[in-house]
């Protein structure tokens, strides 16, 4: 990959410091290249360990030096970071709530609420997307905020994905057998999770063990994960579609999608993030963006929805816009299987 060792060895010169030897890497290693006459530079991040003081062995030096060049990734890139007793500490930290999330995937503490979404020319319950959660033995509700990056950064997202997928397929068709109008549950995909060889395989086998039709799954992809390679997540997304799945994207806005790209990409809806609902009517940029949204989704036949409302005013705001689709605190929180089937028995708002 791009990550090296280096091992200084030996006496240091009178008044040197390992620093400055440190130091004279970097500067090499940011030193001009030239290729096909063009002159590239490249930067690195480095972390350091010393024996003995921060191991006794290869493994420990090895383990704390990398913990030290995350840490230099962290506070911006291009910088030397020396392993500290605070690093110690997180990765001690981190390597505990990477092994309680392993345990918590093995003991079913995971679960999943549901938040509703509705459509407005109607007033009727559509969909619903699928939102993980964890109930931790002693910390109890753990927020996704604080498991989901760990769980990405350590690649347990693939898994945890995995059961989110196929229990949210369960409870869909399970809800369909006993009697409610069908609904679409919506899922989001990680990066990680995407870019998988089988990825299409695991949604067709996930679809196929629930007995739930594809029409009635939707996929969440965020513009950065679809960005990353357009030519493959391209060809990822016509996979998909040849199932009959339904794809969006969600968080539309925040990330750098190109237009030119976005005609190519076969959704049927982007979501407004709610970054961007939260001061609607009264934030006149917002507003403007809301309606651009709005305006250039219709353009290239896809609908709308906006996610994070709470107020009526922002439904009256949206409506007027022409928005399809709302989302948020103002239908109702997120909830678990039977409260979202009791919602689904009432008429339609």
């Amino acid at each position: 990959g791009d990550e090296f060792v280096v091992l200084v060895g030996g006496a240091v010169r009178g008044g040197e410091k390992v620093e400055d030897r440190l130091q004279a890497v970097r500067r090499a290693v940011a030193e001009p290249v030239e290729i096909g006459g063009r002159s590239f530079q490249v930067t690195c991040s480095m972390g350091v360990a010393a024996y003995p003081e921060h191991g006794r062995n290869a493994t420990e030096l090895m383990a704390r030096a990398d913990a030290a060049m995350y840490r230099a990734k962290e506070i911006g890139r291009d910088a030397m970071q020396v392993f500290t007793a605070e690093l110690a500490n997180r990765a001690h930290e981190k390597l505990v709530q990477q092994e309680e999330l392993r345990r918590a995937l093995a003991r079913s503490e995971l679960f999943l609420q549901y938040q509703p979404q509705m459509d407005l020319s109607n007033g009727r319950i559509f969909a619903v997307e699928a939102l993980i959660r964890w109930r931790h033995p002693e910390r109890g509700l753990v927020a996704p905020g604080d498991f989901i990056p760990l769980a990405e950064e350590t690649g347990l997202i693939g898994p945890i994905g995995d059961w989110t997928l196929r229990e949210a397929c369960r409870q869909n068709k399970a809800w369909q057998v006993s009697g409610l109008p069908p609904i679409v549950v919506s899922v989001n995909v990680s990066a990680r999770q995407f870019q998988e060889k089988d990825w299409v395989e695991r949604v067709a086998a996930a679809l196929s063990e629930s007995g739930l039709e594809a029409r009635y799954l939707e996929l969440e992809l965020t513009e950065s994960m679809i960005m990353e390679d357009v030519q493959q997540a391209v060809e990822t997304m016509h996979r998909l579609e040849r199932l009959g799945q339904r794809l969006a994207i969600d968080d539309f806005g925040t990330g750098y999608s190109s237009l030119a790209s976005l005609k190519r990409f076969p959704v049927g809806r982007l979501k407004i993030d709610r970054s961007f609902v939260r001061d609607l009517p009264d934030d006149g940029d917002d507003a403007a963006i809301a309606r651009a949204v709005i305006s250039l989704a219709h353009s290239l036949h896809l609908r709308v929805i906006a996610e994070g409302v709470e107020t009526r005013e922002q439904i009256d705001f949206l409506r007027e816009a022409g928005c399809d689709e709302i989302q948020g605190f103002y239908l109702s929180r997120p909830i678990d299987a039977r409260a979202l089937q009791a919602i689904l028995c009432i008429p339609a708002l």
